[in-house]
């Protein structure tokens, strides 16, 4: 059961609108074949009943509407008055599973406790409404008061549900608890049936998830992306992909392909951002950074795992950065069909790792723009070098540039202030040219461009159209994650084209 509606959407900052409530349902059973969907709580705001309507609605045109479930409370009746009113079926109704929040939140008695339930139930029942009761708090019930949790149970046992819903609210259980937990259970009332909703404070939500399906947990509560309170439910993805790889015998709908395609949509929806790191669904998952992990997997795919990216609809991709190496550039060259020698390689791996050093983040969108300026540079005799410059923009004041030019061995030092830093840094070319009595080409046209489709941080390309006295027009480029660098470096292409 994907609860991602309800429980997620109780991440702090979440908050889905009746539409994207809707979209989000049928993606979920139509797209990702979960089996059924808690979409809300009862009595929040006339938006979630206006969003229950319409998930109704359609869910009934469908044959959906035994799939969505709502939260309800022991209010006398008030939140079962309200599903009625949306069209819903199936309440999970919310009672007390440790005898501290009995105590405390609600201070009432066992008995009390189940005459509400059992007048709740009844009421339910005349309204042909299905129910589920979760049992909150239930794992420090089991920790602290087991007596009065079986107790409930027996009682339970007794009454026209359909399913027992059994949260670790806190997110405080260990795998060996969970195990002895449900194993208890599920063998003192072997004809009931138990669904675990596992959370994820201590980071064991998986785990612990394993554990229950391993003791005969018959239904999980899962939502995408982890969503939910403090450090959210256990993950739909990682809970799906461990059940397919270590529990085989144990059967689910779930469209692993579609896992990752539904993580980003409800990214999207809830600007709720996915960890980079986080598995199945997280950006670099399925990226080898290390040149040497590259290499093993052109040699019998030595780093590969049961975790194919092709099952979830994703591919294998090869960072480039400081790390990567001359495997990692072969991979990614592969892929854009593209061959260099072993020259140009090591020149373009050169480059790359310098990039990485300055912790410039490098795709492979921008591979085909360093490999051009690489053998674009190659074919130039360089006499003339920019040693340094010191660029200045202040407030209400001319930007200006120092510069440093070798040419011919001999060094040549200048300054000037211009409408901008690189019109400065020209003006001080000039200057120098001037004293050696040369003349530099015209300036005209100058073009930015970043590598189209990258999400990379790192490189610029500024495109410079020179004209010679002769009336010849010529382009030089330069590549760097600074956009007036990059022009620097195409001038200083220009100057050793001149000489």
């Amino acid at each position: 059961m994907d609860t991602t509606l309800r429980d997620g959407e109780q991440t702090s900052g979440i908050s889905f609108s009746p539409s994207e409530k809707l979209a989000l349902s049928k993606l979920l059973l139509n797209e990702l074949k979960v089996d059924r969907i808690e979409v809300a709580s009862a009595r929040v705001s006339k938006g979630e009943l206006d969003a229950v309507k319409q998930i109704n609605d359609w869910s009934k045109e469908n044959g959906y509407q035994d799939k969505i479930e709502i939260l309800t409370f022991i209010d006398n009746g008030i939140s079962l008055e309200w599903l009625v009113s949306s069209g819903a079926k199936v309440q999970n109704l919310l009672a007390k599973g440790s005898l501290n929040h009995l105590k405390h939140q609600l201070k009432s008695s066992p008995e009390e406790h189940f005459k509400n339930i059992e007048k709740n139930l009844i009421d339910a029942k005349k309204n042909s409404i299905v129910t589920n009761v979760y049992l909150e708090d239930w794992s420090n019930g089991m920790r602290n008061s087991f007596e009065y949790v079986f107790d409930f149970l027996d009682f339970l046992a007794t009454q026209p549900i359909k399913r027992i819903l059994l949260p670790d609210t806190l997110g405080i259980l260990t795998p060996t608890e969970t195990k002895k937990y449900i194993s208890k259970i599920i063998k003192r009332y072997p004809k009931q049936h138990f669904d675990f909703h596992g959370h994820n404070d201590y980071d064991l939500s998986v785990a612990n998830t394993m554990e229950a399906v391993k003791s005969g947990v018959h239904g999980l509560h899962l939502t995408v992306n982890g969503m939910g309170e403090r450090a959210g439910n256990a993950p739909l993805a990682s809970v799906i992909s461990v059940l397919n790889d270590f529990i085989p015998e144990v059967k689910s709908n779930i469209r692993e392909k579609s896992l990752y395609k539904v993580s980003q949509i409800v990214s999207t929806f809830t600007g709720f951002r996915i960890p980079v790191n986080k598995p199945i669904v997280g950006a670099n998952v399925f990226t080898q950074t290390a040149g040497i992990h590259a290499d093993g997997d052109s040699k019998n795919n030595l780093y590969y795992n049961d975790l194919l990216p092709e099952r979830f609809g994703r591919k294998r991709s090869y960072a480039l950065g400081k790390t990567s190496g001359k495997a990692n550039i072969l991979k990614n060259l592969q892929e854009l069909g593209l061959t260099l020698n072993d020259s140009d390689i090591k020149k373009v791996t050169k480059r790359i790792i310098e990039l990485g050093d300055k912790k410039q983040k490098v795709t492979a969108d921008d591979l085909p723009y360093i490999i051009s300026d690489v053998l674009d540079s190659k074919n130039i005799q360089k006499k003339v070098f920019v040693k340094s410059y010191a660029l200045t923009h202040t407030k209400d004041l001319n930007p200006s540039t120092s510069v440093s030019l070798e040419i011919d061995g001999k060094i040549f030092e200048e300054n000037a202030s211009g409408d901008g830093q690189f019109d400065a840094f020209m003006k001080a070319i000039q200057r120098i040219y001037k004293r050696k009595k040369l003349i530099l080409p015209k300036l005209i046209d100058y073009a930015v461009h970043i590598p189209p489709g990258s999400n990379s941080d790192a490189l610029c390309e500024t495109s410079i159209t020179w004209k010679n006295d002769d009336k010849k027009e010529f382009i030089t480029r330069g590549l760097d994650s600074d956009q007036t660098v990059s022009a620097i470096i195409a001038t200083e292409k220009m100057l050793n084209t001149l000489n």
